[in-house]
C-alpha cells in the first residue's frame, strides 16, 4: 500500500525531547515500513524516518525565528505548510493520506482528490476547530480514545486506536514481587508546565505523601505564566524541576521512579507518559477523567482518582503493585505493532467503501 503521512511541522519525527504526537507517527510508519508497505513522511526536514521524506520546513518549525516565540507567526505559518502538502500530494497519486495535523489540512481535502484519514490527536471541545470538522461532516476519523468522542459524538469515527510505543525502549527496573524495596524513592511528572498536566496538584500530593517529585516539562511561551506562578513552589530538594528532557534521560527517570504522577485538569484524549510509566514497570497515580480509564487498570497498573486528597493516599498503595503487571499491560494493548494493525484495517475499511 502507498501511504502517505502528513505529520506536524513544529517538531522533527521522532521529537528530539517532548512531542507526543511525533513519537505517535514514527511508531506508526517504522512499523509500516517494516510489514513492506511503502510510506512517504511529510514533515520537518530534520526528520530522522526509515522511508522516503519530503520536507515541508528545513527543520522543525518551533526551532525557527519568530516561531519560537511568537504565536501567531507560527499559527501562520501552518497554513503555508499545508499549501506545500496539498500541491505535493496533488501531483502524486497515493493509496490512502493519512493527516496528523488536524482540522486545518481538512479545509483542502477536496484539492488532494485522494482517500484521506484524520487521527484526532488533541481535545475536540474547542469551539474554532469545528470550522474544519463541520465542513468534513462524511470524512473518516480515528479517534484515540474512546472519551474523546464525547465533545463531539457527531464526526464520522470509524474506530479508536490507541496510541502505541516500541517496548524494547523501555527497560524494567528489575524487580518483579509485587512488594519490593527495589523501588525508586521519588515521583515524577512528565509532560509540559500547564495547568492541563495538573503541575500545581502533582507538588500538593508529593507534598502531603511526604516524597520527592521530579518535574520533566517543556515551558512553551504560552505557559510561561503559569510557569511563574509554579516557580515559588520548587525548592529545588524536594520538588526538582528539570525542564525538557530527551528521550534517554526519560526512560532513566520513569524506570527508576516510585510512581508516575498524572493529576490532569483536563479531559486528555490519551496519556502517552502513562503507558511509557507501565512499560518501564512503574505504576501510574492518575485522575479518573479524560482516557485515563482506558488506560488505568485499579490495582494492576496504577490507581484512578477523583482528587488531589485520595491521590495523596495512594501513594502507599503503588509499593502493591507488580512492575510485571505493569509492563504486561502494555505488551497487550499498547505497543506499535497492534496500533499500526488497526491503522492497517482502518485503510483497508476506507478504500472498500471507496470501491
Amino acid at each position: 500500500m502507498k501511504i502517505a503521512m502528513v505529520a506536524p511541522f513544529e517538531e522533527a519525527v521522532p521529537p528530539l525531547k517532548y512531542g507526543g504526537t511525533e513519537l505517535v507517527v514514527y511508531n506508526i510508519v517504522t512499523e509500516l515500513v517494516a510489514l513492506g508497505h511503502e510510506v512517504t513522511v511529510f514533515g520537518s526536514g530534520d526528520s530522522k524516518v526509515p522511508c522516503r521524506l519530503v520536507p515541508v520546513f528545513p527543520q522543525a518549525v518551533r526551532t525557527i525565528e519568530p516561531y519560537v516565540s511568537d504565536m501567531k507567526a507560527r499559527e501562520a505559518v501552518k497554513y503555508l505548510g499545508i499549501a506545500k502538502v496539498v500541491k505535493a500530494l496533488s501531483a502524486e497519486p497515493f493509496d490512502i493520506v493519512h493527516n496528523h495535523i488536524g482540522w486545518r489540512f481538512l479545509l483542502y481535502h477536496e484539492l488532494i482528490g485522494q482517500p484521506v484519514v484524520t487521527t484526532l490527536h488533541g481535545p475536540m471541545h474547542l469551539a474554532y476547530q469545528r470550522v474544519g470538522y463541520d465542513a468534513s461532516p462524511g470524512r473518516p476519523f480515528v479517534s484515540i480514545s474512546d472519551n474523546q468522542r464525547k465533545a463531539y459524538p457527531s464526526l464520522n469515527y470509524v474506530r479508536t486506536v490507541y496510541n502505541g510505543i516500541d517496548t524494547s525502549l523501555f527497560q524494567l527496573r528489575g524487580d518483579t514481587e509485587p512488594v519490593s524495596n527495589n523501588r525508586g524513592q521519588y515521583l515524577f511528572l512528565l509532560g509540559r508546565m500547564s495547568p492541563e498536566k495538573g503541575v500545581k496538584e502533582a507538588i500538593d500530593v508529593a507534598k502531603s505523601a511526604g516524597m520527592k517529585l521530579i518535574i520533566a516539562a517543556k515551558v512553551d511561551s504560552v505557559d510561561l505564566k503559569y510557569y511563574e506562578e509554579v516557580k515559588p513552589m520548587i525548592d529545588g530538594t524536594h520538588i526538582e524541576f528539570i525542564g525538557e528532557i530527551n528521550f534517554a534521560e526519560k526512560v532513566d527517570l520513569i524506570k527508576n521512579a516510585y510512581a508516575l504522577l498524572a493529576p490532569i485538569q483536563w479531559e486528555e484524549p490519551f496519556g502517552l507518559n502513562l503507558i511509557e510509566a507501565m512499560a518501564c514497570g512503574t505504576p501510574v497515580l492518575g485522575m479518573s477523567r479524560g482516557s485515563f480509564p482506558e488506560i488505568i487498570e485499579n490495582g494492576r497498573n496504577g490507581y484512578l482518582s477523583s482528587s488531589v486528597g485520595e491521590m495523596s493516599k495512594q501513594v502507599a498503595d503503588v509499593a502493591k503493585i507488580s512492575r510485571n503487571r505493569c509492563r504486561a499491560a502494555v505488551e497487550e494493548r499498547f505497543t506499535k505493532a497492534v496500533m499500526a494493525r488497526g491503522y492497517l484495517e482502518v485503510y483497508n475499511q476506507i478504500l472498500e467503501g471507496k470501491k
